[in-house]
């Protein structure tokens, strides 16, 4: 209820100076005027860029003069008359008139609206940033209450301002001049923060520029007041589609400069994946999922397919900020979804930095989050590398006076401006910054996973537990009981108690004379169960081969070995395995499916890693000396409790 009626005060703050000669223009246009065309009159009658307008004869001041047992009416009119852009606003995703409605049953109607009358919205008193910060501050408060998802709605400003930094920083030269238009693109717009704040900063560059927005949003508030907004500020609003971004792409076929945004993190796409399934089988990497599907709990990388599908393939190319959390990084192993999806992206070298946020930065979450930077249009610099940045120690936060929520810190602007910097020299281990900053070839990430086998080597034997073990299996619990114990018997009578088989072809024919000598046959399912719950594995056992001589692998023993890209698997497997195990050998049949080779490729970001500073534990003195002192002192509150 509070967020449509601070919409309905702002939009009523801006149109009022304007209402009396939009009436007269309506009045005298004739009522056959094409809807375009009267659209187009009626708002430029408003001006200042605003691309609506409304016909009721009602104000706010004016409702307030009304009688009070009306306002519920006159409120219905007041809404239903404004244009087409905004009423969808108000009666489809704010589903006002429902709220208006309880309002006015339970009797306070008017006196909600006579609070909401008395506050001055208008941009001269509320900049479109202060604007910002109260519909954050309202959704923050309201999904709290509701335990939604953290960080649906809305990026904290510094994070924003930070990224379009990063964003920029390099562009600066081609967003200077004039004749210089620009469109900006977020996928999971929320209120339009990272819009706005996007359009401030490359007008600080260059006031003269044109920027574009472009969004789509799911949740229906957000979208009304992200909408809003862009009709108050001048942008088209049908740029700002609502729906469902992975399914229903409401900007098909375009192409951005600037692409930013915050998606959700680790919120499962179950009940969307079959169009999303469907488009990756039919399209492939014609479409926008090909390279990969990430596992069905976290849709994250999703978005950033769907974002880099939109990369202009002109000269100026295009550029993503978006901020995850630790899970693209590093999740899922070779040829998963996820790894194949980096494999992607590191490939094509789009990748051009990551940066490690603080903790507690975000209004409902504490987790750790990192911003990717990602281009098609590198510099010859930067090309076959990834900078890392790790941003997430003290000297780049500072913490607040007053926790919002899950917020705890923030990002000063000098640390912004540090980040920037550091981001955009490529500093490389070297200088003040040195230990929180590096730079990798793209192939770093990537390793090779190689199958390694060891022989199988097992020993016979009938005993208790094996014969307990032959009768659990399947095979053998298929046949009837009379079967049943004619197999046993011949394993009891006809082998041999005390011997102790070391060869598997010897105890093979063995196990064949003891049925035949029974008159038992045994279909191949049951043997294969005979052999195998009567063995153990025994090092000192003959190797097992199959039938065309070859050694066959103990699955028990298998392991896996990372190769990193730039090594020979052969050389990896001499210097690290064979001096270990001496008849291990690699699984040649292991391999990658897209170029073929041995051992399927992998890729994985382990951020820590690169970053990790060793600190050494306390002496084992000083920690018994802090144990015994503390027992002295829980012995004393202790004695005091008895006295």
């Amino acid at each position: 209820m509070i967020l449509p009626f601070v919409v309905l005060r702002r939009l009523d703050c801006i149109l009022e100076a304007s209402k009396p000669a939009v009436l007269d223009m309506a009045s005298s246009l004739p009522e056959d005027m094409d809807d375009e065309a009267r659209d187009t009159l009626l708002a430029g009658v408003v001006g200042q860029n605003m691309r609506l307008y409304n016909l009721s004869r009602f104000t706010f001041a004016s409702l307030k003069g009304q009688d009070p047992k009306d306002i519920h009416k006159n409120l219905i009119d007041y809404i239903t008359k404004f244009s087409p852009n905004v009423r969808d606003i108000f009666l489809d995703k704010f589903l006002f008139t429902d709220q208006l409605k309880r309002l006015n049953d339970a009797g306070l109607l008017f006196r909600v609206f006579d609070q909401f009358s008395q506050i001055d919205l208008h941009p001269d008193a509320i900049s479109n940033l202060e604007m910002g910060y109260l519909f954050e501050e309202l959704i923050r408060r309201f999904s709290e209450i509701s335990n939604e998802t953290a960080g649906e709605h809305y990026t904290p400003r510094e994070v924003i301002r930070l990224i379009v930094s990063l964003l920029l920083i390099n562009d600066k030269d081609g967003l200077t001049g004039t004749g210089v238009i620009r469109q900006v693109y977020d996928p999971a717009a929320g209120t339009g923060g990272m819009l706005s704040i996007a359009e401030m900063e490359m007008k600080a560059l260059n006031p003269r520029i044109r920027v574009e927005l472009f969004g789509q949003e799911l949740n229906p508030e957000s979208f009304a007041i992200c909408k809003s907004d862009m009709l108050v500020t001048g942008h088209n609003p049908e740029n700002i589609a609502f729906g469902n971004t992975l399914t229903q792409d409401a900007h098909r076929g375009k192409r951005f400069h600037y692409m930013l945004s915050n998606p959700p993190y680790g919120v499962d796409w179950k009940k969307y994946a079959d169009p999303i399934k469907d488009e990756a089988d039919t399209l492939g990497k014609n479409g926008r999922f090909g390279a990969g599907l990430p596992r069905i709990s976290d849709g994250q990388l999703l978005f950033l397919q769907h974002m880099i599908s939109k990369m202009r393939n002109d000269e100026q190319g295009s550029r993503i900020g978006i901020v995850m959390n630790g899970s693209p990084l590093f999740t899922g192993g070779a040829g998963s979804g996820e790894s194949e999806i980096r494999r992607w992206m590191l490939e094509n070298d789009w990748v051009e930095a990551i940066i490690a946020l603080p903790t507690d930065l975000f209004y409902n979450t504490g987790i750790q989050t990192y911003v990717w930077l990602l281009t098609n249009r590198k510099d010859v610099a930067r090309r076959g590398k990834v900078q890392l940045i790790d941003a997430s120690g003290e000297r780049f936060w500072k913490s607040m006076r007053k926790s919002l929520g899950s917020k705890r810190r923030e990002i000063t602007v000098e640390a912004c401006d540090e980040i920037a910097r550091i981001y955009a020299e490529m500093l490389n281990g070297d200088g003040d910054w040195g230990d929180v900053s590096k730079i990798f070839a793209s192939t770093d990430f990537g390793y090779r996973e190689i199958r390694v086998e060891r022989p199988l080597k097992l020993a016979f034997s009938v005993t208790k537990e094996g014969l307990e073990a032959l009768r659990d299996a399947k095979p053998f619990q298929r046949l009837d009981e009379g079967e049943q114990l004619q197999v046993l018997d011949a394993l009891l009578v006809h082998l041999p108690q005390d011997e102790r088989w070391i060869d598997r072809d010897d105890f093979d024919k063995a196990l064949s004379a003891a049925l035949r000598r029974a008159g038992v046959k045994v279909a191949a399912p049951v043997r294969k169960s005979i052999l195998s719950a009567l063995s153990e594995r025994d090092e000192g056992a003959d190797l097992c081969t199959d039938a065309k001589g070859n050694l066959e692998p103990d699955s028990d023993l298998r392991d896996h070995e990372l190769v990193p890209l730039g090594e020979d698997w052969r050389d990896y497997v001499q210097r690290e395995v064979l001096p270990f195990v001496p008849d291990a050998w690699v699984d040649e049949s292991y391999t990658d499916a897209q170029d073929g080779g041995v051992g399927r490729v992998g890729y994985e970001i382990n951020f820590n890693r690169y970053f990790y500073k060793y600190v050494p534990p306390r002496p084992l003195a000083e920690i018994d000396a802090e144990l015994k002192a503390l027992e002295a002192e829980i012995a004393g509150l202790l004695q005091e409790v008895v006295e």
